[in-house]
């Protein structure tokens, strides 16, 4: 096996989001996997461009970006045409990737499908692992509810990994829900959030955690799992790569001391002698 190339894709938003410390995680258990950083995905395209070139681009990237919204949660996405306003409006996200973005779901394949189509040809094969980290809120589809849910990663050709999605999609615990439908009864809607996340602050991750960096090793794996072996999760919940649905899960597999399962420890280990 030829070893792979892990290409991560910044993003700028977080302040405690520091991912050259991804680099020595990803070393330590794969020594053969060499980890390249790289500025936003969005960025990095438009910066590989000729000036002349990259209104247009640019423009054409938020007419696609625009038309990946999730207009309704209970129907499956299909893309329509975007109005003018929505393709200034994700000009101006795309231009200011530092920018924090709230509110809006878009859906993850097809905005995996479409990020695809501008990784070069050099650097599209399977060789190389791409991890795209952004600040949108992803979904996928669920048939069996029909519904979209919010998600922190989908896995592919890139893959991507949404910061919102870690602090949005894993669900809180239940008090903290309880206590917020109480809070809004009695009209108390502005300062429910500031309280709750005050209380609660050891629960979950927020956006400005201090655990973010630690968190999304383990998510970071998970795609390089993906890529190697075609299953990205574990059963074990105190391992890296458990799929986890609750903010209690994902704090107690990210960050109790130990990073892989024995199981996966051997998986790695026969990966990296499989390396050259």
């Amino acid at each position: 096996m030829k070893s792979p190339i892990l290409i991560i894709y910044g993003e700028a938003s977080l302040k405690n989001l520091f991912l050259p410390e991804i680099k020595p995680f990803i070393n330590n258990w794969f020594p053969n996997i060499r980890v390249e950083l790289r500025p936003p995905f969005i960025t990095h395209y438009l910066e590989r461009l000729p000036l002349r070139e990259r209104e247009g681009a640019l423009r054409t990237v938020a007419e696609q970006f625009a038309s990946l919204k999730v207009r309704n949660l209970n129907q499956p996405a299909h893309p329509l045409v975007p109005l003018y306003g929505e393709i200034e409006f994700e000009k101006r996200r795309l231009s200011q990737p530092n920018k924090s973005t709230f509110g809006l779901l878009y859906d993850g394949f097809s905005l995996m499908n479409n990020l695809h189509l501008l990784i070069p040809d050099s650097e599209n094969n399977k060789q190389h692992i791409h991890v795209v980290f952004t600040n949108q809120l992803i979904g996928t589809y669920d048939e069996n509810d029909r519904r979209y849910h919010a998600r922190v990663a989908v896995f592919g050709y890139p893959n991507i990994l949404s910061s919102t999605g870690l602090v949005e999609a894993p669900a809180k615990p239940r008090e903290y829900y309880l206590l917020k439908q109480r809070y809004e009864s009695i009209k108390m809607a502005d300062a429910v959030d500031i309280e709750l996340k005050e209380q609660f602050r050891d629960n979950f991750i927020d956006f400005d955690d201090k655990r973010l960096t630690d968190v999304v090793k383990g998510y970071v794996a998970q795609a390089v799992f993906y890529h190697l072996t075609g299953e990205p999760f574990c059963s074990d919940s105190n391992c890296r790569l458990f799929n986890a649905h609750w903010q209690s899960e994902v704090l107690a597999a990210q960050l109790n001391g130990r990073d892989f399962c024995a199981k996966h420890e051997d998986i790695i280990r026969n990966l990296s002698g499989e390396m050259i």
